[in-house]
């Protein structure tokens, strides 16, 4: 069976959709509530690798906490790692859902964009 991680917000409807399409298409999902068991600093580097993105590009500034903390991608868009440590310490404003399989991931938003993985 097909094997896929999902990052995932139970309380989203995109997380739930992007579960949903991996369900209807044979997967067998590892769901990690990231909001519950934030990924590692290590899973988050490597989950930007596969995405082929900045941590600043999953980086949900929409969301009242990254405003509360005071951050601007502008100042510390340089320092990888100091971004990681930030969404380890801050699930809530990691992107969501990341989907991975094998060595791919993508981000479901929208939910379709789970497709190119298969």
């Amino acid at each position: 069976m097909k094997h896929a991680i999902i990052y995932h917000n139970p309380r989203c409807s995109k997380s739930r959709q992007t579960r949903a399409l991996l369900e209807e298409n044979g997967f067998e999902i590892e769901e990690v509530q990231y909001l519950d068991t934030p990924p590692t600093v290590e899973t988050l580097d490597t989950l930007c690798d596969l995405l082929g993105v900045a941590p600043t590009e999953i980086v949900r500034t929409g969301e009242a906490e990254f405003k509360a903390l005071g951050l601007s991608l502008k100042d510390n868009a340089a320092n990888r790692q100091a971004w990681l440590e930030i969404l380890h310490q801050h699930p809530k404003l990691i992107q969501r859902p990341i989907v991975r399989i094998g060595d791919k991931a993508v981000i479901g938003r929208p939910p379709e964009n789970v497709l190119s993985l298969f």
